[in-house]
């Protein structure tokens, strides 16, 4: 979790505070825990009783570990974010945490085989582009929740993002041993499921990655010890390293207590699969990313519209801040006429709202009403032009052309089809449109009153193969 371009100092995790002033629904009613639980953020948690009366009692403060193997968040750190988001709601503290000196070493966690010594450079890159994308999320989860009409705590704070480099610089093998080794147990570090897997493997475990449970440990107690931190959540393959460091707060806070859990708590999230068994957060093999410049804004709404029915109710409690009782109502109509994928709509826009601000949403459902919908009713050319901004297959035009020529010459020359005797052929056989409607003849033009908002024509080649010619105008 490593340094940011312009260094932070451990002071700057004191949060810079701002307010969601929305009145309509009560965020803070239902005990925080309960409410993790029931949308399924839950796997493992230590002492949970003694975990619940304290966020209830008062301000905690939480972290979680992210590993900057990418330069972009993807999906499947949306579990452990949302997670936190909801301690950050309520108004306890949150720290998001980037690996700057331990992804430097590799987490064994979860691994068969070593991980592959990163390029130091490439790691401080990654960490400084994804502080950008961590404070992107919050600040568009916090409109989010506003929309959403939450009255959360007026007491809450905007996470800072910070590495883990900016101690474990600073420190020299010697104090490190001191500190952390004296108190580290080997047979325990042994028994370990992360490092128990990787010992009965053919290449074993190095002791870089044996010792990286220590160096998690240690973030969890300087961050206790600093920071007021007693909370750390991670995914399923985290409990070891969680457990480490609790242990460790425990020993360095009250060595003469046998209470080694002391005050600090670890709660993990489940490895989330789909209906399929596949690992979430992959589409066609590939990561589906934050990142608008890595997975368009539509590729990812359409990533959720896709998801199974045996997911969809999952994924509306764990990616929304959608209540438990309209999720249930989303899922009873869906029920009732599945082959609509009201759910699967409902929680594509929720959560490309969640990421891409309101203005993604309204982007990717109009992008999908041309691609896919018949009824371009109600689309105006703002709407089009805004979706497709920067796609090839939309075209400005001169009024003049788009009225005075053959539809069928302006396809072929705008590369709808290839050529314009295969455009002619493709109206023989009835297969171009516009705006949804047949092509009669070849020597077709259309009329200001047959364009959608007077100015747009919506080209279809067969099924699938669009091309949208707008006249040009104040868009």
């Amino acid at each position: 979790m490593l340094s940011l371009s312009v260094r932070y100092s451990t002071r700057n995790l004191r949060s810079v505070p701002f307010v969601i002033k929305s009145q309509s629904r009560s965020y803070a009613a239902s005990c925080l825990l309960d409410d993790l639980t029931q949308r399924g953020f839950v796997h493992h948690v230590t002492r949970p009783e003694v975990l619940s009366a304290a966020l209830e009692s008062k301000r905690q403060v939480a972290y979680v570990g992210i590993d900057p193997t990418a330069g972009s968040l993807h999906i499947g750190h949306l579990i452990p974010l949302m997670c936190l988001l909801h301690f950050q709601l309520r108004g306890h503290g949150a720290i998001p945490l980037l690996g700057g000196a331990t992804g430097r070493v590799g987490d064994p966690s979860g691994r068969l085989t070593e991980r592959q010594l990163a390029d130091i450079e490439q790691v401080s890159d990654n960490v400084d582009s994804l502080t950008k994308g961590i404070q992107a999320f919050f600040r568009r989860a916090a409109a989010y929740a506003q929309a959403r009409g939450l009255n959360v705590d007026e007491s809450i704070t905007e996470p800072v993002v910070t590495s883990n480099l900016q101690w474990h610089e600073n420190i020299n093998l010697l104090d490190f041993l001191r500190t952390v080794g004296v108190h580290a147990r080997v047979n325990t570090m042994l028994n370990r499921e992360s490092v128990k897997a990787r010992l009965t493997s053919q290449r074993g475990l190095s002791f870089t990655e044996f010792t990286y449970q220590l160096l998690q440990a240690y973030d969890f107690y300087f961050l206790h010890k600093n920071h007021e931190c007693t909370i750390q959540i991670g995914g399923s393959d985290q409990w070891g390293n969680i457990l480490a460091g609790i242990e460790l707060i425990g020993r360095l806070d009250n060595p003469a207590s046998e209470d080694i859990e002391g005050k600090a708590f670890g709660l993990t999230t489940p490895l989330l699969t789909t209906a399929s068994g596949e690992k979430f957060g992959k589409s066609a093999g590939n990561a589906v990313w934050l990142d608008a410049n890595l997975t368009s804004v539509f590729d990812f709404y359409q990533y959720f519209v896709k998801v199974d029915d045996a997911d969809v109710g999952k994924y509306l409690k764990l990616f929304t801040l959608l209540a438990h009782d309209e999720i249930a109502s989303i899922i009873k109509a869906h029920t009732a006429q599945p082959e609509k994928r009201i759910a699967q709509k409902r929680l594509a826009a929720e959560v490309t709202h969640l990421v891409h601000a309101d203005t993604g949403v309204s982007r990717a459902v109009t992008l999908t009403k041309l691609l896919f919908e018949s009824d371009y009713n109600g689309l105006t050319t703002q709407q089009i032009t805004s979706a497709l901004e920067g796609d090839p297959r939309l075209v400005m035009v001169d009024e003049n052309e788009l009225l005075d020529s053959p539809i069928m010459k302006l396809a072929a020359k705008y590369h709808l089809v290839a050529s314009t005797s295969a455009s002619r052929n493709l109206v023989q056989a009835r297969g171009l449109y516009i705006n949804n409607q047949t092509i009669p003849e070849s020597q077709f033009k259309v009329t200001r009153s047959e364009l959608i908002d007077g100015r747009v024509a919506i080209l279809r080649a067969g099924k699938d193969k669009l091309l949208i010619i707008v006249s040009k105008g104040n868009v």
